[in-house]
């Protein structure tokens, strides 16, 4: 009996760079079979460079991708679709065929271009439109469709495709609340690894096995939520102030964060957060509300609050 294997995919020590500049440096990581990793940082970080290594759209300068226990130089382009399914951030332009339509591409890898569809077939099509909300637009052109409604359309066709590991850049891009939860809650139920790039940190905290922080093209930390979204690592990276609670319904970090932070000049000129001036007290949002407005007030950005009572008749 053939052993399956536990390990979905393994990176080691990847670099790319572009004309001598690194886009990604030094990146490792493993992540277990079955388990969805979300990968977070802020523009730039090298979120969709890392995800378009993983399905061989880019080529790594150095390092090395494994995908099941096989390098992934190694797979036909057949067999990769056969392991992999892909959701770009960006959806495709000028596609002159209704959302069913493209929804069948995804069973390419299975059968050819030129083969039949069956009554089968067409069940599971049909099955995967209902699990992301589309059926009634099921014959409708894709390109009248909403951004979010393509952008369901497609992850119909990355689970029509069947894979074993399903990578999303920006999955919950164009949609709206509802259909972010929606959209993550039914990838976790397929019960395949899945890699998602999600901007939205309290999203990924809530839906994520495990998070690898990345910036400036290196990992700055992976593992739980718990252990990724810290108030350090957070306030350094995105340059934010913030504190972190417990979700009251699954336990994991929940990010509340704190406005009127200002900006300062570095010693090279650059703009940075002075993020440590703002570490709000344990004790009172209000507190930390007040001395957020003494910074905004401290970096020059004096706003009247006070109201004239010759213009407002006299009320305060």
């Amino acid at each position: 009996m053939m052993s399956v294997p536990s390990t979905a995919i393994s990176v080691s020590h990847l670099d790319w760079e572009i004309a001598q500049q690194a886009i990604l440096s030094d990146v490792s990581f493993q992540l277990p079979r079955g388990a969805m990793l979300g990968v977070i940082g802020p523009n730039g970080a090298g979120k969709s460079s890392l995800l378009r290594c993983l399905y061989r759209y880019i080529i790594p300068t150095r390092g090395d991708v494994t995908l099941l226990e096989q390098p992934l130089h190694l797979y036909s382009a057949q067999g990769l679709a056969l392991k992999v399914a892909v959701v770009q951030q960006d959806t495709p332009a000028n596609i002159e065929l209704t959302a069913i339509e493209l929804v069948a591409m995804g069973l390419t890898p299975h059968k050819g271009l030129l083969s039949r569809q069956t009554a089968a077939d067409n069940h599971i099509l049909e099955d995967a439109l209902i699990k992301v909300g589309l059926i009634d637009k099921a014959h409708q052109r894709f390109n009248a469709l909403s951004g979010g409604e393509k952008q369901r359309v497609l992850i119909a066709r990355a689970i029509v495709q069947q894979p074993q590991i399903l990578v999303l850049d920006e999955p919950t891009n164009h949609l709206d609340i509802r259909y972010q939860i929606q959209i993550l809650e039914l990838v976790k139920t397929l019960g395949i690894t899945v890699v998602a790039s999600i901007h939205d940190l309290n999203l990924a905290s809530a839906m994520c096995d495990q998070l690898i922080l990345l910036n400036q093209g290196r990992l700055v930390a992976q593992g739980t939520p718990s252990q990724v979204l810290t108030v350090k690592q957070i306030s350094h990276v995105f340059g934010v102030c913030c504190e972190i609670s417990q979700h009251p319904q699954h336990g994991n970090p929940l990010i509340t964060y704190y406005y009127g932070y200002h900006e300062k000049k570095g010693g090279n000129g650059a703009q940075t957060a002075n993020v440590a001036s703002l570490q709000p007290p344990a004790n009172s949002l209000e507190q930390a509300l007040t001395k957020a407005q003494d910074s905004v007030q401290a970096a020059g950005y004096h706003q009247q609050v006070q109201g004239d009572s010759s213009q407002r008749g006299g009320r305060s």
